[in-house]
């Protein structure tokens, strides 16, 4: 690449913008000054690109910044990496990529999008107005970017939120293979269970009222929200608000963790020989990997179920509930609901599945940025297809629910299809429903403080 017309353009073309970058003309470009340059010209997230690839391999003084000779040659290689990229992506090698390319490319990673939404992409890069996008006019838009593989072209179009309002009952976080490299996907695991713990205990009063309706309500004792905080306050305290939140707070680790782990092997398996899932199939993978993690932690969501119903004095503490439960019940008892509990994993995962996409597809026809929807945009976007998913699956998490209380409640049927009958036969459609109301109070600040949360310790993990 050295001696040829087209290595001087590119060291003039390199030396303009190491001049534009080059702020302060210290001759050297810094971190700081490369996030700016990157506000400044427009490209997708800069604090992401400068902690995973854009403070260059070439530094030799990380904290000095790069000078004009160590910049040419960082930008040689990403030229490079970048070509590469480009005829990967450019499937009939005309030197082009066009609208149909992209919709492959992002088929073969298992998003579908429209038509729309695929020109809207190439429009962003498109600077001549020819509805293709030439070497050139890829490599202006990506060449301060950290971008190793087409996965990391998704990115910048994919944007997830990790919210936890209580129900985690289906996919876990998708990873790429940077991430899972460079370790960030730990990182963004454990800012999401701080994040539930902090939402889950602000909203415990809330969740211990809503078990407690579902259970206790019905048509003649007219329990309601103020009475039903009332008579707990008025049985065990203020204390007793946070009943069962140990336990809550306890399980968002190994249920994250197994459910990572299972998502990974399931995915393997399922994949093959292919290249890529479809999205049919990472949501058949993400599904039964929910459904993994909640087979094995199941005991600790009839341990939760009963501390939160429990009475003052009536277990010590975790382990003396475990202990009679298995000696009054024995260990079936432990799995109570477990039928119920699987089942809700479908409606729930195919109606938060659904209105979330169909929230997506709403804001990228909008018209608005599509690369960077504001956190109000993903924040209530995640938080009102999550609280759809919960109402499609709530009969079924009703009857889990008063499954898992048994021993608490006398004269409760053993089985689904009969706990299903007494409600309807008494309480009428209207009962499958009790103690939604706190459910939906809850949302909107479980969501808030969840985000807020997962933003600050992003920050905090270096994420």
């Amino acid at each position: 690449m050295r001696g040829g017309p087209g290595d001087a353009e590119r060291r003039q073309r390199w030396g303009r913008l190491f001049e534009e970058l080059d702020s302060n003309k210290d001759g050297r470009v810094d971190v700081h000054e490369l996030r700016q340059g990157l506000a400044r010209l427009g490209g997708g997230d800069p604090n992401r690109d400068t902690q995973q690839g854009s403070s260059p391999e070439g530094d030799t003084d990380p904290h000095g910044g790069l000078d004009l000779e160590e910049f040419s040659r960082y930008l040689q290689e990403r030229e490079r990496r970048l070509l590469l990229l480009f005829h990967s992506l450019d499937r009939n090698q005309d030197g082009h990529i066009d609208v149909s390319e992209i919709q492959q490319s992002f088929r073969a990673l298992g998003i579908s999008i429209s038509l729309e939404q695929a020109e809207k992409i190439l429009h962003s890069m498109d600077r001549d107005g020819t509805m293709t996008i030439d070497w050139q006019e890829w490599r202006d838009h990506f060449l301060l970017h950290s971008l190793e593989n087409v996965e990391d072209v998704v990115y910048f179009w994919k944007h997830s939120t990790v919210l936890d309002i209580g129900e985690c009952l289906t996919v876990p976080d998708e990873f790429s293979e940077q991430e899972k490299l460079s370790g960030m996907w730990w990182k963004q695991l454990v800012a999401g269970a701080v994040a539930g713990a902090v939402s889950r205990t602000g909203t415990a009063p809330l969740d211990r009222l809503k078990v407690f309706m579902q259970v206790h309500a019905s048509k003649t004792n007219k329990l309601n929200i103020l009475g039903g905080l009332r008579n707990m306050i008025r049985e065990g305290g203020m204390r007793s608000l946070w009943r069962g939140n140990g336990i809550n707070v306890l399980k968002i680790a190994p249920e994250s963790a197994i459910k990572f782990m299972a998502y990974e092997q399931i995915k393997r398996a399922i994949r093959g020989q292919q290249e890529s899932l479809h999205v049919q199939e990472r949501f058949v993978a993400g599904s039964l990997a929910g459904a993994t993690a909640q087979t094995i932690i199941y005991p600790m969501e009839v341990l939760k179920t009963r501390l939160t119903l429990r009475r003052t004095g009536q277990y010590k503490g975790l382990l003396d509930c475990a202990r009679q439960i298995l000696e009054r019940e024995g260990t079936r008892a432990l799995y109570r609901g477990y039928l119920p509990n699987m089942l809700g994993i479908i409606p729930y995962a195919c109606t938060d599945l659904a209105v979330y996409e169909t929230l997506r597809c709403f804001w990228l026809k909008s018209g608005r940025d599509m690369e960077n929807p504001s956190g109000l945009v993903s924040l209530s976007s995640v938080t009102l297809s999550t609280t759809c998913g919960q109402m499609a699956s709530y009969p079924l998490t009703l009857v889990r629910t008063r499954m898992q209380a048994q021993d608490t409640v006398k004269g409760s049927n053993p089985t689904m299809c009969g706990i299903f009958r007494r409600i309807l036969a008494q309480q009428g459609w209207p009962g499958l429903y009790r103690g939604m109301t706190p459910t939906l109070l809850k949302v909107l600040p479980a969501g808030g403080i969840s985000y807020v949360v997962y933003e600050a310790m992003k920050k905090t993990l270096g994420v």
